[in-house]
């Protein structure tokens, strides 16, 4: 098993600060594991109810007799399967003693499970699980870890061939059965079609009207397919970064498949050798270093932006807490240049410092503030901004 640790002594943390934390992320991410993790190391009593076993949906059936003086860490799996439980907790935390805690994991955001940011709204703190990360495999697993993405079934697969077949069956699985139950009603069929051109889309920016005409549909119908797969965490929306500088700027966010496995998976790329042959692998390549970039400073959603010109200029991924403003560009190469885009962007943007990341081993200063690095050394930046 692959530790876990910076992610499990984060959810300890925010245990220690708050009545009731939300673990969220992707179906088969993780964080059935983290939970169980987490009541081990509790000091006190602690309770487990799983939303997908009937004999758990059972016990729960008078939410308020089964949970009321109950104390400890309590852990309900696959929250947003009951939203009736969220006016439940909202009493029952307001009642708890100092050392009765809530843990409940969710496969759907806040925005999709509106019942949630409804009820416990100032009551609840949301911590969001990923996949793995090059922190926790190791820098020497960089291409594995790439290829088969981040969910743990995935990248600890026997093989790349079992690997992809995992991942294929996560996608049917997905579209036929957990759509459903994040309260996605749009037809599997449907929505297949348009998650595989998200997938040829990867990497560019979002164009509502092309999609529209595509499935024959209002721009809005596709906008909220979008947003639907972004509530469940398989798709990622970079949002653009406004400047107030004298040019026109991209104002539509760009589109990622979440995790770079699936994103293989539904390109029907098994083996390293079918990536790299592919006209998207570069868009690949720059999403996986991207999602590394933005794990290993702890970046939240918001901070986290592109930034571009309909001029040409622009810059893969921006990082703005407070005054500070890292700029990352990402290229697959092996020795980078500083480019005339890059020194636009510095400047107009004002960064702080300017990285830019390649797939080659050795790291060098391209300018003042502006320096190269090989995407293995993703594990040395800091961990925090």
């Amino acid at each position: 098993m692959i530790d876990r640790a910076r992610e499990l002594e984060k959810v300890r943390l925010m245990l220690k600060r708050h009545r009731i934390v939300g673990l969220l992320g992707a179906r088969q991410v993780g964080k059935t594991t983290l939970a169980h993790q987490t009541m081990a190391g509790w000091p006190g009593q602690t309770t487990f109810y799983d939303l997908e076993d009937p004999d758990d949906q059972a016990r729960l059936s008078d939410p308020m007799l089964a949970l009321r003086g109950r104390k400890g860490l309590i852990v309900i799996d696959e929250i947003q399967r009951r939203p009736d439980l969220f006016p439940v907790l909202r009493v029952l935390a307001d009642q708890a003693t100092a050392a009765t805690r809530y843990l409940v994991l969710g496969s759907a955001s806040p925005e999709l499970a509106k019942h949630s940011a409804e009820s416990l709204a100032g009551r609840i703190a949301y911590a969001q699980l990923g996949g793995f990360g090059l922190d926790e495999t190791g820098a020497h697993a960089l291409d594995r870890l790439w290829l088969r993405g981040g969910f743990p079934l995935s990248f600890t697969a026997r093989s790349d061939a079992a690997s992809h077949q995992w991942r294929n069956a996560f996608i049917k699985t997905f579209l036929e059965r957990d759509m459903a139950q994040l309260g996605i009603t749009t037809n599997a069929s449907t929505m297949r079609r348009f998650w595989l051109m998200l997938a040829h889309w990867h990497g560019q920016t979002w164009n509502a009207s092309e999609f529209g005409r595509s499935f024959g549909v209002a721009d809005t119908t596709v906008r909220g397919y979008l947003d639907k797969l972004s509530g469940a965490f398989v798709v990622r929306q970079l949002q653009p970064w406004h400047e107030n500088v004298a040019k026109r700027q991209i104002k539509s966010p760009k589109v990622y498949i979440a995790d770079t496995g699936l994103l293989h998976g539904l390109l029907n790329l098994p083996t390293m050798r079918d990536l790299e042959a592919h006209p998207r692998m570069g868009a690949s390549w720059e999403s996986f270093i991207i999602s590394q970039i933005i794990r290993k400073l702890g970046a939240e959603p918001h901070e986290c932006h592109f930034w571009g010109t309909h001029a040409g200029a622009e810059l893969d991924l921006l990082v703005v807490r407070g005054r500070r403003r890292l700029g990352f560009e990402i290229k697959r190469a092996s020795a980078p240049v500083l480019t005339p885009s890059m020194r636009i962007a510095s400047e107009d943007l004002h960064l702080t410092s300017l990285t830019v990341v390649h797939a080659g081993l050795h790291s060098y200063d391209l300018a003042p503030r502006t320096r190269a690095i090989g995407a293995r050394q993703i594990t040395e930046l800091p961990e925090k901004l």
